[in-house]
Protein backbone atom coordinates (compact mmCIF):
# COMPACT_ATOMS: atom_id res chain seq x y z
CA UNK A 1 0.00 0.00 0.00
CA UNK A 2 1.50 2.91 -1.33
CA UNK A 3 -1.17 5.55 -1.07
CA UNK A 4 -3.97 6.84 0.97
CA UNK A 5 -6.12 8.87 -1.66
CA UNK A 6 -9.80 7.06 -1.74
CA UNK A 7 -10.11 5.26 -4.75
CA UNK A 8 -13.73 3.21 -5.93
CA UNK A 9 -14.84 3.60 -1.61
CA UNK A 10 -11.18 2.32 -0.46
CA UNK A 11 -9.36 4.36 2.14
CA UNK A 12 -5.84 3.92 4.25
CA UNK A 13 -8.40 4.77 7.14
CA UNK A 14 -10.79 2.38 6.15
CA UNK A 15 -7.91 -0.67 5.69
CA UNK A 16 -6.33 0.80 8.99
CA UNK A 17 -9.72 -0.35 11.26
CA UNK A 18 -9.87 -3.48 9.40
CA UNK A 19 -6.33 -4.37 9.98
CA UNK A 20 -6.18 -3.03 13.45
CA UNK A 21 -9.01 -5.23 14.06
CA UNK A 22 -8.04 -8.27 12.29
CA UNK A 23 -5.00 -8.17 14.29
CA UNK A 24 -7.02 -8.33 18.03
CA UNK A 25 -8.50 -11.38 16.49
CA UNK A 26 -5.08 -13.04 15.64
CA UNK A 27 -3.74 -11.84 19.22
CA UNK A 28 -7.23 -13.81 20.60
CA UNK A 29 -5.70 -17.01 18.54
CA UNK A 30 -2.16 -17.03 19.50
CA UNK A 31 -1.70 -20.83 17.93
CA UNK A 32 -3.44 -19.17 14.74
CA UNK A 33 -6.80 -18.83 13.34
CA UNK A 34 -8.40 -20.34 10.10
CA UNK A 35 -8.10 -17.79 7.39
CA UNK A 36 -11.36 -18.21 6.79
CA UNK A 37 -12.25 -17.83 10.64
CA UNK A 38 -10.56 -15.01 10.79
CA UNK A 39 -12.66 -13.21 8.23
CA UNK A 40 -15.87 -13.96 9.88
CA UNK A 41 -14.90 -12.95 12.74
CA UNK A 42 -13.78 -9.67 11.13
CA UNK A 43 -17.25 -8.89 9.33
CA UNK A 44 -18.91 -9.57 12.57
CA UNK A 45 -16.64 -6.71 14.07
CA UNK A 46 -16.15 -4.42 11.51
CA UNK A 47 -19.59 -4.58 8.99
CA UNK A 48 -18.66 -4.58 5.27
CA UNK A 49 -20.20 -1.09 3.50
CA UNK A 50 -22.39 -0.90 0.52
CA UNK A 51 -19.29 -0.67 -1.30
CA UNK A 52 -17.61 -3.71 0.42
CA UNK A 53 -20.90 -5.93 0.36
CA UNK A 54 -20.62 -5.45 -3.57
CA UNK A 55 -19.24 -8.26 -5.72
CA UNK A 56 -16.98 -8.76 -8.56
CA UNK A 57 -17.67 -9.48 -12.09
CA UNK A 58 -15.09 -12.35 -12.20
CA UNK A 59 -16.45 -13.52 -8.44
CA UNK A 60 -15.66 -12.89 -5.19
CA UNK A 61 -16.96 -9.98 -2.60
CA UNK A 62 -15.20 -6.90 -2.35
CA UNK A 63 -14.54 -7.04 1.23
CA UNK A 64 -12.69 -10.43 1.39
CA UNK A 65 -10.45 -9.45 -1.50
CA UNK A 66 -10.09 -6.14 0.14
CA UNK A 67 -8.77 -7.37 2.87
CA UNK A 68 -6.43 -10.16 1.70
CA UNK A 69 -4.74 -7.78 0.23
CA UNK A 70 -4.28 -5.65 2.64
CA UNK A 71 -3.00 -8.53 4.70
CA UNK A 72 0.19 -8.61 2.29
CA UNK A 73 1.55 -5.21 3.95
CA UNK A 74 1.27 -6.89 7.43
CA UNK A 75 2.93 -9.84 6.32
CA UNK A 76 5.89 -8.48 4.33
CA UNK A 77 5.99 -6.09 7.57
CA UNK A 78 7.06 -8.94 9.43
CA UNK A 79 4.10 -9.05 11.68
CA UNK A 80 1.67 -11.38 10.31
CA UNK A 81 2.36 -14.84 8.91
CA UNK A 82 0.27 -16.98 6.94
CA UNK A 83 1.19 -21.05 7.17
CA UNK A 84 -0.85 -23.77 6.07
CA UNK A 85 -4.24 -21.67 5.81
CA UNK A 86 -3.44 -20.17 9.52
CA UNK A 87 -3.57 -16.79 10.26
CA UNK A 88 -1.33 -15.45 13.15
CA UNK A 89 0.85 -12.42 14.55
CA UNK A 90 4.42 -12.75 15.04
CA UNK A 91 6.02 -11.24 18.51
CA UNK A 92 7.37 -8.02 16.05
CA UNK A 93 3.29 -7.56 15.03
CA UNK A 94 2.21 -7.73 18.93
CA UNK A 95 4.98 -5.29 19.77
CA UNK A 96 3.92 -2.78 16.81
CA UNK A 97 0.02 -3.52 17.75
CA UNK A 98 0.79 -2.55 21.72
CA UNK A 99 3.06 0.75 20.30
CA UNK A 100 0.85 2.03 17.48
CA UNK A 101 -2.82 2.52 19.03
CA UNK A 102 -4.14 4.51 15.82
CA UNK A 103 -5.38 2.43 13.50
CA UNK A 104 -4.30 4.56 10.29
CA UNK A 105 -1.03 5.16 11.85
CA UNK A 106 -0.74 1.26 12.62
CA UNK A 107 -1.10 0.36 9.08
CA UNK A 108 0.93 3.34 7.47
CA UNK A 109 3.89 1.67 9.69
CA UNK A 110 2.90 -1.32 8.16
CA UNK A 111 3.27 0.13 4.84
CA UNK A 112 6.19 1.81 5.23
CA UNK A 113 8.18 -1.28 6.40
CA UNK A 114 6.47 -3.43 3.16
CA UNK A 115 8.52 -0.55 1.36
CA UNK A 116 11.57 -1.38 3.12
CA UNK A 117 11.41 -5.27 2.03
CA UNK A 118 10.15 -4.64 -1.15
CA UNK A 119 13.70 -2.17 -1.53
CA UNK A 120 15.96 -5.28 -0.44
CA UNK A 121 14.55 -7.23 -3.44
CA UNK A 122 17.27 -8.22 -5.98
CA UNK A 123 15.04 -6.42 -8.76
CA UNK A 124 12.08 -4.33 -6.68
CA UNK A 125 10.56 -3.78 -9.85
CA UNK A 126 9.55 -7.68 -9.99
CA UNK A 127 8.69 -7.76 -6.20
CA UNK A 128 4.62 -8.47 -5.58
CA UNK A 129 3.28 -4.69 -5.49
CA UNK A 130 -0.25 -5.56 -5.21
CA UNK A 131 -2.45 -3.16 -3.23
CA UNK A 132 -5.78 -2.68 -1.81
CA UNK A 133 -6.54 -0.59 -5.28
CA UNK A 134 -5.44 -3.35 -7.21
CA UNK A 135 -8.00 -5.12 -5.83
CA UNK A 136 -10.49 -3.01 -6.64
CA UNK A 137 -9.48 -3.88 -10.43
CA UNK A 138 -11.91 -6.28 -12.36
CA UNK A 139 -9.21 -9.07 -12.79
CA UNK A 140 -7.91 -12.04 -10.76
CA UNK A 141 -4.53 -11.74 -8.79
CA UNK A 142 -2.77 -14.88 -9.07
CA UNK A 143 -1.12 -14.45 -5.91
CA UNK A 144 -4.27 -14.39 -4.14
CA UNK A 145 -5.54 -17.22 -6.39
CA UNK A 146 -2.62 -18.62 -4.85
CA UNK A 147 -3.07 -18.26 -1.32
CA UNK A 148 -6.81 -18.83 -0.95
CA UNK A 149 -6.24 -22.54 -2.91
CA UNK A 150 -3.27 -22.95 -0.52
CA UNK A 151 -5.78 -22.62 2.59
CA UNK A 152 -9.03 -24.28 0.97
CA UNK A 153 -6.72 -27.90 0.40
CA UNK A 154 -4.91 -27.24 4.13
CA UNK A 155 -8.81 -26.90 5.46
CA UNK A 156 -9.87 -29.90 3.49
CA UNK A 157 -6.84 -31.90 5.21
CA UNK A 158 -7.65 -30.35 8.60
CA UNK A 159 -11.12 -31.66 8.28
CA UNK A 160 -10.36 -34.76 6.78
CA UNK A 161 -8.34 -35.54 10.33
CA UNK A 162 -10.74 -34.46 12.50
CA UNK A 163 -13.42 -36.92 10.92
CA UNK A 164 -11.15 -39.84 10.37
CA UNK A 165 -11.84 -42.56 12.17
CA UNK A 166 -9.59 -43.11 15.33
CA UNK A 167 -9.04 -46.38 14.73
CA UNK A 168 -7.77 -45.82 11.26
CA UNK A 169 -6.24 -42.65 12.73
CA UNK A 170 -3.73 -45.13 14.65
CA UNK A 171 -3.36 -47.39 11.51
CA UNK A 172 -2.32 -44.17 9.69
CA UNK A 173 0.48 -43.59 12.46
CA UNK A 174 1.34 -47.20 12.51
CA UNK A 175 1.83 -46.82 8.40
CA UNK A 176 3.76 -43.78 9.08
CA UNK A 177 6.34 -45.28 11.37
CA UNK A 178 6.86 -48.00 8.89
CA UNK A 179 7.43 -45.78 5.95
CA UNK A 180 10.18 -44.49 8.00
CA UNK A 181 12.21 -47.92 8.85
CA UNK A 182 10.35 -48.68 12.16
CA UNK A 183 8.66 -52.21 12.88
CA UNK A 184 5.33 -51.98 14.16
CA UNK A 185 4.36 -54.98 16.51
CA UNK A 186 0.84 -54.20 17.87
CA UNK A 187 -1.97 -51.52 17.28
CA UNK A 188 -4.35 -51.34 20.23
CA UNK A 189 -7.60 -52.32 18.81
CA UNK A 190 -10.83 -50.27 19.39
CA UNK A 191 -11.91 -49.82 22.65
CA UNK A 192 -9.54 -48.57 26.04
CA UNK A 193 -6.58 -48.51 25.20
CA UNK A 194 -4.49 -48.55 28.65
CA UNK A 195 -2.66 -44.87 27.35
CA UNK A 196 -0.90 -46.69 24.31
CA UNK A 197 -2.17 -47.14 20.72
CA UNK A 198 0.97 -48.03 18.50
CA UNK A 199 4.56 -50.25 19.92
CA UNK A 200 6.83 -50.31 17.81
CA UNK A 201 10.83 -51.09 17.38
CA UNK A 202 14.11 -50.22 16.07
CA UNK A 203 14.68 -53.49 14.51
CA UNK A 204 12.55 -56.59 13.52
CA UNK A 205 12.55 -58.99 16.31
CA UNK A 206 12.03 -56.18 18.90
CA UNK A 207 15.24 -56.92 20.70
CA UNK A 208 17.14 -53.99 20.33
CA UNK A 209 16.26 -50.75 22.67
CA UNK A 210 14.55 -48.18 22.92
CA UNK A 211 11.00 -49.35 22.49
CA UNK A 212 8.62 -46.66 21.03
CA UNK A 213 5.12 -46.14 22.62
CA UNK A 214 2.82 -44.04 20.69
CA UNK A 215 -0.13 -42.33 21.85
CA UNK A 216 -2.28 -40.80 19.32
CA UNK A 217 -5.37 -38.04 19.76
CA UNK A 218 -7.82 -37.47 17.64
CA UNK A 219 -8.76 -33.73 18.56
CA UNK A 220 -9.53 -30.62 17.64
CA UNK A 221 -8.59 -28.44 21.01
CA UNK A 222 -5.06 -28.52 22.35
CA UNK A 223 -3.47 -31.48 24.20
CA UNK A 224 -2.77 -30.03 27.92
CA UNK A 225 0.50 -30.65 30.34
CA UNK A 226 -1.90 -33.08 32.35
CA UNK A 227 -2.98 -35.42 29.65
CA UNK A 228 0.82 -35.55 28.37
CA UNK A 229 2.28 -36.44 31.90
CA UNK A 230 -0.69 -39.22 32.10
CA UNK A 231 1.09 -40.82 28.92
CA UNK A 232 4.93 -40.49 30.04
CA UNK A 233 3.14 -42.17 33.39
CA UNK A 234 3.16 -45.36 30.69
CA UNK A 235 6.80 -44.68 29.70
CA UNK A 236 9.87 -46.42 31.18
CA UNK A 237 13.22 -45.37 31.03
CA UNK A 238 14.18 -47.34 28.03
CA UNK A 239 10.84 -45.92 26.09
CA UNK A 240 10.58 -43.24 23.37
CA UNK A 241 7.45 -41.79 23.54
CA UNK A 242 5.47 -40.58 20.40
CA UNK A 243 2.10 -38.23 21.10
CA UNK A 244 0.20 -37.84 18.03
CA UNK A 245 -2.40 -35.42 18.06
CA UNK A 246 -4.98 -33.69 14.93
CA UNK A 247 -5.09 -30.86 16.91
CA UNK A 248 -2.26 -28.85 18.71
CA UNK A 249 -0.37 -28.94 22.07
CA UNK A 250 -0.11 -25.89 24.62
CA UNK A 251 2.64 -24.28 25.53
CA UNK A 252 3.05 -26.14 29.14
CA UNK A 253 3.23 -28.97 27.31
CA UNK A 254 5.79 -28.72 24.48
CA UNK A 255 8.00 -26.76 27.79
CA UNK A 256 7.04 -30.60 29.72
CA UNK A 257 8.22 -32.97 26.89
CA UNK A 258 11.30 -30.11 26.26
CA UNK A 259 12.70 -30.32 30.00
CA UNK A 260 12.42 -34.15 30.62
CA UNK A 261 15.72 -35.12 31.57
CA UNK A 262 14.86 -38.77 31.90
CA UNK A 263 11.64 -39.88 30.33
CA UNK A 264 12.19 -39.52 25.69
CA UNK A 265 9.13 -37.84 24.23
CA UNK A 266 8.55 -36.46 20.97
CA UNK A 267 5.37 -34.24 20.31
CA UNK A 268 3.83 -34.47 17.32
CA UNK A 269 0.77 -31.99 16.33
CA UNK A 270 -1.20 -32.09 13.10
CA UNK A 271 1.04 -30.11 10.84
CA UNK A 272 3.93 -32.20 11.89
CA UNK A 273 1.99 -34.99 10.92
CA UNK A 274 1.13 -34.02 7.84
CA UNK A 275 4.62 -32.70 7.13
CA UNK A 276 6.02 -36.43 7.70
CA UNK A 277 3.28 -38.16 5.61
CA UNK A 278 4.46 -36.02 2.55
CA UNK A 279 8.28 -36.32 3.58
CA UNK A 280 7.51 -40.24 3.20
CA UNK A 281 4.79 -40.60 1.39
CA UNK A 282 7.10 -42.43 -1.54
CA UNK A 283 7.81 -45.57 0.94
CA UNK A 284 3.99 -45.75 2.25
CA UNK A 285 2.43 -49.22 1.81
CA UNK A 286 -0.64 -48.36 -0.56
CA UNK A 287 -2.86 -49.45 2.25
CA UNK A 288 -1.78 -46.73 4.19
CA UNK A 289 -1.55 -44.06 1.91
CA UNK A 290 -5.16 -44.44 1.27
CA UNK A 291 -5.66 -43.26 4.81
CA UNK A 292 -4.65 -39.88 3.96
CA UNK A 293 -4.61 -40.01 0.19
CA UNK A 294 -2.98 -36.50 -0.70
CA UNK A 295 -1.98 -35.66 -4.28
CA UNK A 296 0.54 -32.54 -5.25
CA UNK A 297 -0.91 -30.09 -7.41
CA UNK A 298 1.65 -27.79 -9.36
CA UNK A 299 1.32 -23.92 -9.52
CA UNK A 300 3.30 -21.30 -10.99
CA UNK A 301 4.07 -19.68 -8.39
CA UNK A 302 3.26 -15.89 -8.62
CA UNK A 303 6.28 -13.12 -8.06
Amino acid sequence: MTNGKKKAGVTRQRVGKLMRTLFEILLEHPDGIQAQLALAKLEQRVPPTEHESGHYQSGGRRYEKIVRFSTVDLVKAGWMLKDKGLWSATETGQEAFAAIQDPTAFYKRACELYQVWKSAQPDPTDAETETVEDAEVEQTSPTQTFEQAEENAWNEIWDYLQRIDPYNLQKLVAGLLEAMGYHVSWIAPPGKDGGMDVLAWTDPLGTKPPRIKVQVKRRKDAIAVDELRSFMAVLSDNDVGLFVTTGRFTKDAHDEARLQERRKITLIDRERLVELWIQYMDRLSEDARQLLPLRPIYFLAPS
